[in-house]
């Protein structure tokens, strides 16, 4: 069948949005990428944090990056599928550790736009108001130039590909009692450094990689550091090893008036910061009704595959959205199997297929348990969805020692929680990752 041309609008230009661009592009598309920020990398662009008036929201910030943060996954892991992220002077890498800090994702993601030829393709400070549906199956595109006044720039695209992450509307846990409680509250999205908690009594509240880096960093100057975790089983404050400082504690009870915050194991603490490292919201706030999607308890809804809503598709899909995975593989094959079927290179399911197959999947995740907001956790499933993807390509699926790495990972993490990125087991796995990398260097 003969590919089909079209004219793309692609929201966002961090990972997923700078893949996508390039495989739009690839196969024949022309995508014009809006860009909010004044340069690519997304969530990987460190910026400063949301006014001190709004600690617990997103404001104008749209990174969650904080100074200390380093990569959770390998390098050799991380990269796109024929672009390794590896540390080498050719590719203007400043840090060579495995476990490089968040400027050396940047740097990655700033090469691959260049090596790509993908700036020219974005409109940088440039803000998406409003997406509408427009006759004949194409869609109206609102953007605006950051600090300009009016009502924007409509213009008429054939689909629109979002590509605008999710780490930036923060998720806030429900506290009794804390519209009465005297201390400050803020959310992980709003935290860069820990000088500003010195000599202060800190409780963070969530079990993720977030909350355990910043309990780390913050105990590094706060008087002390109070984890709060609903998953714990313990029934009682317990030291943390290597810490003078730091705790862990069952979820918080409630906060009250006088400056305490008991927790449901009955102890209680006199702090001055609530620190939640509670995970985000998915967010589209340019998307009306005729998207003809939902979010309802962090469950985007519905969507064939995590990617297109079966009412409009193909000319509405989303790049990203699953979590718990190695990200930019996973942008890269849904780019491109967003690629072919807007060019007609692969035909999707009848809607009401698609919508057969929603319904499906979510009465297995109601089967096994699985709670309505963790519809985008792929931490049992991504690998099955990459294959599944690259084979709708007919692209080699993902490559075993990717595969056993992350695994691996994952039992290092556990094991040495503290140090498994600077020490670690699979020396062979990166060999052969090494070695695979040949090809494309």
């Amino acid at each position: 069948m003969p590919s089909v041309s079209l004219r793309l609008a692609v929201i966002g230009a961090g990972a997923a949005g700078l893949v996508a661009a390039r495989e739009l592009r690839r196969e024949g598309h022309a995508p014009v990428v809006f860009e909010r920020a004044a340069a690519v990398g997304g969530t990987w662009l460190y910026a400063p944090p949301a006014a001190p008036s709004d600690p617990l929201g997103a404001a104008a910030t749209h990174s969650s990056l904080y100074a200390s943060l380093r990569t959770n996954l390998p390098r050799e892991s991380m990269g796109f599928l024929d672009f390794p992220f590896v540390a080498a002077e050719a590719t203007g890498s400043a840090d060579p550790r495995r476990f490089p800090g968040h400027e050396e994702v940047l740097r990655y993601l700033e090469a691959f736009a260049r090596r790509f030829d993908l700036l020219r393709l974005v409109r940088f400070e440039t803000e998406v108001l409003g997406v509408r549906r427009e006759g004949r199956g194409r869609w109206a595109v609102t953007s605006r130039k950051l600090g300009d006044k009016g009502s924007g720039q409509e213009e008429v695209y054939d689909a629109v590909v979002v590509c605008n992450g999710h780490y930036t509307e923060p998720r806030i846990a429900v506290i009794p009692g804390i519209d009465a409680w005297p201390g400050k509250q803020m959310h992980s999205h709003n935290y860069r450094v820990p000088e500003p908690f010195l000599d202060q009594v800190v409780i963070v509240i969530g079990a993720s990689a977030s909350a355990f880096d910043i309990s780390r960093d913050i105990a590094s100057t706060a008087k002390q550091v109070h984890i709060a975790d609903r998953s714990t089983p313990l029934r009682r404050c317990v030291k943390q090893p290597g810490y003078n400082n730091l705790w862990l504690h069952s979820m918080i009870d409630r906060a009250q008036e006088d400056g305490r915050v008991v927790f449901r194991d009955g102890s209680s603490i006199k702090a001055d910061v609530i620190m939640h490292c509670t995970g985000y919201l998915y967010d589209f706030p340019f998307l009306g009704d005729d998207s003809t999607i939902t979010v309802d308890d962090n469950r985007v809804d519905p969507l064939y595959k995590h990617v297109f809503p079966p009412e409009v598709a193909p000319q509405l899909s989303f790049i990203g959205l699953p979590w718990k995975v190695i990200p930019f593989p996973l942008f890269e094959l849904q780019s491109k199997w967003v690629a072919k079927v807007l060019s007609g290179r692969i035909v999707l399911p009848s809607k009401e297929e698609m919508m057969e197959d929603v319904k499906a999947f979510y009465s297995k995740l109601e089967a096994r348990g699985w709670p309505k907001r963790y519809t985008h956790n792929f931490s049992n499933c991504q690998f099955e969805y990459d294959d599944w993807l690259a084979a709708q390509c007919s692209y080699p699926t993902i490559e075993e020692w990717r595969k056993q790495m992350y695994f691996f990972n994952g039992y290092n993490k556990a094991a040495r929680p503290e140090s498994y990125r600077d020490e670690w087991d699979d020396d062979d796995l990166v060999e052969d990752a090494n070695g695979d990398f040949k090809k494309y260097l």
